[in-house]
């Protein structure tokens, strides 16, 4: 029976210490197969049946990883363009509660449409800030920047009792946090963090009933019956949340259903374990430096003040970090190690 040890050393080669997977992931080997045997499709002029039919193994095993029903789930390319949905079903004057400092892909479309109310609260008081007439709160369950996780359950529960539908964007949680976007109006997840896929593809969740979203990006792929789709209007939207998907970057998603599939036969709580011991190891190292990261427990993402300027050296000592608006950006999955993390520290005691 192969252990996480084996199945991670068997899949990830990194030459060099790769400590950002918040801005992106590595790819598992059978994903780098995967993309080139899609290629190859592509090159030697065979049908593309089988591409098609990755994004749908994708959509159903993102659809267990997040605890939907598949028919739930569409398939994009970015938060931004799912975003830009959800904002387009608002009616005008609509009250939009956001978290401060999210990441822009979350807000910018609310603030795009000019005629919203939109306003910011800190993430730690987002529950509190809803109030009568909200009608939408958007918010990333991790943050980018830092890593702090919101209050879910409290802002679900202050959701509900002012009638407000809830957004959550799961970017930075799927792959590592479990998941359980049933429990909020809509959720959205690119896929080349810590899903460990390539750029290019993303998912949305919707209620059963759709919640208020009109399908005004819909194309050929949002029709009930997508090849009798191609030409003129759709004549039958599809009768699940394929409504909303947008004509897939087929390479991505080849990519995807490889990677979906190597987080699945480690299951999301042993990487969890895993990605949240070392990065309990880096705050506990970095403390015996002098150095107090932004609180964010529980995350596998820590951001130090001040520190961002070093990025540019680490990158050159072999040290993949971000620089965040002046904090240094660390943040650990499956494939790292404590030795990754002592050589982090290591290269900021210098």
């Amino acid at each position: 029976m192969e252990t996480f040890e084996s199945l991670v050393r068997a899949e990830f080669t990194p030459k060099n210490t790769y400590l950002n997977t918040a801005s992106s992931a590595l790819l598992p080997a059978r994903t780098v197969a995967a993309l080139d045997a899609a290629v190859r499709l592509r090159a030697e002029g065979r049908p593309l049946d089988p591409l098609f039919a990755d994004v749908e193994a994708c959509r159903a095993a993102y659809a267990r990883l997040a605890g939907v029903p598949v028919e739930r789930v569409a398939a994009g390319a970015t938060v931004a363009l799912y975003s830009s949905l959800v904002a387009a079903s608002l009616p005008p004057g609509a009250d939009v509660l956001t978290a401060e400092d999210d990441f822009t892909s979350v807000l910018n479309p609310f603030h795009a449409r000019g005629d919203l109310k939109v306003r910011s609260a800190p993430l730690e008081g987002l529950a509190d800030a809803v109030r009568p007439g909200t009608a939408l709160v958007a918010v990333s369950a991790a943050q980018s920047a830092d890593g702090r996780i919101a209050d879910l359950p409290a802002l679900r529960e202050a959701a509900r009792s002012h009638g407000a539908r809830t957004y959550v964007d799961f970017s930075q949680a799927a792959g590592w946090l479990p998941v359980e976007a049933g429990a909020y109006d809509y959720g959205v997840a690119i896929t080349f963090k810590w899903l460990l896929g390539v750029h290019g593809a993303a998912f949305l969740t919707v209620p059963e009933d759709f919640g208020d979203l009109v399908p005004v990006q819909a194309g050929w792929t949002a029709g009930e019956d997508p090849w009798g789709s191609c030409y003129g209007p759709v004549a039958e939207l599809a009768c699940s949340a394929r409504r909303f998907d947008t004509t897939p970057a087929l390479f991505s998603y080849a990519g995807l259903r490889a990677s979906l599939t190597l987080l699945e036969e480690i299951g999301v709580d042993a990487v969890r374990a895993h990605d949240l011991a070392l990065a309990d190891r880096f705050r506990a190292g970095l403390a015996a430096l002098g150095h107090e990261p932004v609180p964010a427990p529980g995350s596998p993402i820590v951001s130090v003040p001040g520190l961002g300027r070093m990025q540019p050296e680490l990158s050159r000592a072999g040290v993949e970090v971000s620089n965040r608006a002046g904090n240094l950006r660390a943040s650990f999955h499956l494939y790292n190690t404590a030795a990754d993390v002592d050589r982090l520290l290591d290269a900021l005691s210098g």
